[in-house]
């Protein structure tokens, strides 16, 4: 796995999500769908480092796969944020497109990693 970019896009994203999280709690007061946020996109990166660990190819793409639904699930949240009205349409676009980008990666890197398997 090229480590140095997804692993540091996946950290990055966590950052990114924590901060956000800490906004939504003390500037909206919003703390049941932050809080599912905040599991979800800190899960991505760890999910990650778990893969670059991975006893085996099979143990690598399901942290990956995990990885990837987590990523997925953070835009979830976010979508819902942003359609309540919790989140206005530039803060949704201040991390949405982050999300999407690692969720990309971590996609091609599931694909690659099978069909070499």
């Amino acid at each position: 796995m090229s480590e140095s970019i997804v692993k540091r896009k996946s950290f990055e994203l966590s950052i990114l999500g924590v901060n956000f999280y800490k906004s939504l709690v003390t500037e909206k007061k919003e703390f049941i769908m932050s809080k599912q946020f905040l599991r979800s996109i800190t899960s991505v990166g760890a999910n990650v480092r778990e893969a670059v660990n991975a006893q085996s190819k099979a143990d690598f793409i399901h942290k990956l796969s995990i990885s990837q639904k987590e990523c997925d699930e953070s835009m979830y949240w976010l979508e819902l944020l942003k359609e309540t009205n919790f989140i206005s349409k530039e803060e949704f676009d201040s991390i949405h497109p982050n999300c999407h980008e690692v969720l990309k990666i971590i996609r091609s890197i599931i694909i690659t990693s099978k069909k070499n398997n």
